[in-house]
């Protein structure tokens, strides 16, 4: 067993292997404070048949054990991936994948598993770490190690691991990670922060990931492991001077296509008749010769983009697709918006809910409820392909989820907007960037519904081509430029800053300075987008539209919320069947009623003002007769309040049965006389007309009308 342990930015970390899960490849412990994960990896000892990518796997799973929680729902045990568990998974693979060989075809599986959770000491990064660890300590080839930092800027300070009370105070909050001498990964959100200041959080990052590369190399260093050898991918050099002389002029001619469909089809066409006319001569390397054209092609656009600087579609390397916004295209939907940039577009509705249609999170933390999100889906027919759907992707969530940390930011406070929001983003096209359409398409439907939203926000994709010393920034990438490029860096933001980052790499790392190259031009491009979404629509709409729920919100006093639910929710079950309304009472006091009816709205309100109003002497109340009895009658005269009409206050003349004159259930008019220091109210329905003329009032005794009747039970009847 081997235990190594580094203090980094004032937390200790810790990695232990050979002691648990020995029979893997590799595997690390780790922990800090509290918190504990197992890393394990696993490759197969045979090649996948037929494979041309790395078949790697990555799991994160949070245990509900480790934070001594049960499981939600029927089953009570952790099942498919949350969210958080996915998004976590994939923040581990981009930062380990690109340092696999990349002819590296056999299956391989991280599984990370978070043991033991302290919320001060977060297991996603720690997990970054393990895993990492875990494949540099085994026989599989890895270009490692690395590792991942989160920093956040609270109060002006950067902060490295944050402690989840921190970061809810943070106005940044980025993961990197890399490996001792530059950036391979980021990924965060910001309150319209601008890049310098990014940069500067960069440079903290980078300066912790050091000291945690020092400690895995500590570990790997007395392990000595003993790298698998694999498959070279060595061409047959014949086969690929046949084809570069043969299909070189004809790859020329397929990059100067500026049509996605048009270079599609002219490249199956020349995939065809390059695997017949070279079956004969080179049989049985259809594999071979389709690696060999996707190289050709491959080294033909970087090239054409480094020496020229013109991209596939003729386009400069700054130059932004053309853009049309549509808004208000669905009659009956809440907003919309129809976001097209060249070859992509992105359908994106908006829906106003209220607090009941939030979003139940369950995991480790605790329970806990979203009152804003972003769905983002992306159907085969986008890409002009038939394919089975087999549910929501890894990849849509992980795009949903940076399209919606990038609009949170410029949300109205919930206080002030009290409604549930779900975005809804449906690609239509696709060529590069759908994530990006799914931002401005976001903030124009948001804008369309009339959301009051901060500022605007756009989102740009960009993409790095390097060769050698030389390297040409990319704006506005195409699907072409991402798969043959080295970088996908998206960035989405305001006029005044950045909301929201993502960068993966291809190569092994990018300097600080190639960075900030990239993030000035995703800036101005970002600008432009903006200016080209105003021309639509600027401002939100001055009202929701009719389709969209109307809230009324009021305060009472805390005291009185039990009195507004009633007895086993009694009287908000009655105001809502009542009225039709939606009703959420908050622990403070606030009520906000939902409807699309202003007029049964008002009756709610009414309804709620009046079970939590005090009655005031001397003021004539509608009232309805709920109970007779020899002395008089009980009246209901606000809601949930009851009061008594002796049978004197019946009528200025003598009444002998209170039954003579009224009925259960009937609706009067009567008087507030008295609140005695018992709290009873005394009600009269005669003082609510004018007494007849020459009337004189009898001498009564002060005591109040009894509720007995006027016997005393303690004394003996008379005899």
């Amino acid at each position: 067993m081997i235990i190594k342990e580094k203090n980094v930015s004032g937390k200790s970390y810790t990695l232990e292997t050979g002691r648990l899960a020995k029979q893997s490849d590799g595997s690390i412990l780790a922990s800090s404070g509290d918190t504990v994960v197992l890393a394990t990896v696993v490759a197969s000892k045979k090649a996948r048949e037929g494979a041309d990518f790395v078949p790697l796997s990555v799991e994160f799973r949070e245990k509900f054990y480790s934070s001594g929680k049960i499981p939600g729902g029927f089953l009570k045990r952790e099942g498919r991936l949350g969210d958080r568990e996915v998004l976590t998974s994939r923040l581990i693979d981009r930062q380990i994948r690109p340092l696999l060989p990349k002819n590296w075809y056999y299956e391989t599986q991280v599984i990370v598993n978070v043991l033991s959770y302290d919320p001060e000491h977060q297991p996603d990064v720690l997990g970054a770490m393990a895993a990492s660890a875990a494949l540099s300590i085994s026989d599989i080839p890895f270009a490692g190690p690395v590792a991942s930092v989160r920093v956040a800027r609270v109060a002006g300070e950067m902060i490295v691991n944050p402690g989840l009370s921190q970061m809810e105070e943070a106005d940044l909050e980025i993961i990197v990670s890399g490996s001792i001498d530059s950036i391979m990964m980021v990924e965060g959100e910001l309150k319209e922060v601008p890049e310098a200041e990014f940069i500067e959080a960069l440079r903290v990052g980078q300066k912790a990931i050091v000291e945690m590369v020092e400690l895995q190399n500590e570990i790997i260093s007395e392990n000595s492991p003993v790298k698998r050898e694999h498959e070279d991918n060595k061409m047959d050099e014949a086969l690929v001077e046949k084809i570069h002389s043969t299909y070189g002029p004809k790859v020329a001619e397929l990059i100067s296509l500026e049509s996605k469909h048009e270079r599609a089809d002219f490249e199956s066409a020349m995939k065809t008749e390059a695997l017949e006319a070279l079956a004969e001569e080179f049989p049985e390397k259809e594999d071979e010769i389709k690696e060999i054209l996707h190289d050709l092609l491959k080294d033909k656009m970087r090239a054409k983009i480094i020496e020229k600087g013109i991209r596939v579609d003729g386009r400069k390397t700054d130059e932004i697709r053309k853009i049309t916004t549509e808004v208000g295209i669905l009659p009956r939907t809440h907003g919309s918006s129809v976001f097209t940039r060249g070859e992509t577009q992105a359908l994106v509705v908006t829906t106003l809910g209220a607090k009941k249609d939030s979003q139940l999170i369950d995991n480790i933390d605790g329970d806990s409820f979203k009152t804003y999100m972003l769905q983002y889906n992306f159907p085969p027919f986008s890409t002009g392909e038939a394919r089975m759907i087999r549910g929501v992707s890894r990849r849509e969530i992980g795009h949903g989820n940076l399209a919606e940390r990038a609009l949170k930011q410029v949300l109205p406070e919930h206080e002030e907007f009290p409604y549930t929001i779900r975005i809804v983003s449906d690609i239509l096209e696709s060529n590069g960037s759908s994530s990006m359409a799914t931002v401005c398409g976001g903030c124009m439907s948001l804008l369309d519904a009339g959301v009051p939203l901060k500022k605007m926000v756009s989102g740009i994709a960009m993409g790095l081509i390097a060769e050698g010393d030389k390297f040409a920034v990319l704006s506005d990438i195409l699907g072409e430029e991402d798969h043959y490029g080295d970088m996908d860096f998206k960035v989405t933001g305001t006029e005044e800053g950045i909301t929201a980052i993502q960068m993966d790499l291809k190569i092994h790392g990018l300097s600080l300075e190639t960075m900030e190259v990239a993030l000035q031009q995703a800036r101005n491009g970002r600008l432009h987008i903006l200016g080209e979404m105003k021309k639509a629509l600027d401002a939100p709409r001055a009202d929701l539209s009719k389709w969209a729920p109307r809230i009324t919100a009021l305060q009472i006093d805390t005291e009185k919320i039990g009195t507004v639910i009633g007895p086993g929710g009694k009287m908000i079950k009655h105001i809502v069947a009542e009225t039709e309304v939606q009703m959420d009472i908050d622990d403070d006091g606030m009520v906000h009623i939902f409807s699309n009816d202003s007029a049964k709205a008002k009756i709610a309100e009414d309804m709620v003002r009046g079970l939590v109003a005090e009655p005031e002497v001397g003021k004539i109340y509608d009232g309805r007769v709920t109970r007779l009895m020899d002395f008089g009658a009980f009246v209901e005269f606000m809601p949930g309040k009851e009061g008594l009409v002796h049978i004197s206050e019946l009528k200025y003349e003598r009444v002998d049965k209170v039954s003579d004159m009224l009925s259960e259930g009937d609706e009067v008019k009567v008087k507030l006389m008295e609140v005695d220091n018992q709290g009873r109210k005394n009600l009269s329905i005669r003082r609510t007309t004018e007494a007849p003329e020459g009337w004189v009032e009898p001498q009564r005794s002060s005591r109040p009308p009894r509720r007995d009747g006027g016997r005393d039970r303690n004394r003996s009847p008379r005899r």
